[in-house]
């Protein structure tokens, strides 16, 4: 099937930098990466071409990551928040108290992601580390782009509420 050869070719580093913002393991990345070109071939007749197909294949990788963590027992504190993690952690002059202070913002955000609803945590994994539009959320997870985009502010908004902090995610 060489048309799904073209689309492996074109979207496997985007779809492994996905997976590896979600897991900050490059051979888990890797793992995953292999198992949702996997699956997407095992179901690429079905593939009916109503969403972008790195939106589609995001979902499938998603997916696949969530049944990794829930076969190997692990919650989703296992969800890395490494990018996040790098992000915070990157001021070279800080003082080991600032330090302190970012490492545990990291994992307040970790837990607070950790107790979101699903469909909370399924959109801001989508929009935050795919990167993908409302419009291609909403087809990933079957719901409208306005769907989306209220459950994405909604979530924006618990997390700060409950974070005690504004931020934008």
């Amino acid at each position: 099937m060489q048309e799904f050869e073209i689309i492996y070719l074109d979207y496997y580093k985007r779809v492994f930098s996905f997976l590896f913002k979600l897991t900050g393991s490059y051979e888990l990345s890797e793992e995953l990466t292999q198992e949702t070109f996997y699956q997407a071939f095992l179901s690429f007749d079905r593939f009916q071409g109503k969403s972008d197909i790195f939106t589609w294949l995001a979902s499938i990788a998603k997916f696949s990551y969530f049944k990794y963590l829930r076969k190997h027992k692990k919650g989703l504190e296992a969800l890395s928040l490494d990018s996040l993690a790098d992000e915070l952690m990157t001021e070279k002059n800080d003082s080991p108290e600032e330090r302190l202070i970012r490492s545990s913002m990291v994992k307040e955000i970790r837990k607070a992601l950790e107790n979101a609803p699903d469909k909370y945590r399924d959109v801001l994994l989508l929009r935050i580390y795919a990167d993908l539009s409302f419009k291609q959320i909403g087809a990933a997870l079957n719901i409208s782009e306005n769907s989306a985009k209220v459950i994405y502010f909604r979530a924006k908004n618990r997390l700060a509420k409950e974070l005690g902090y504004e931020f934008e995610l």
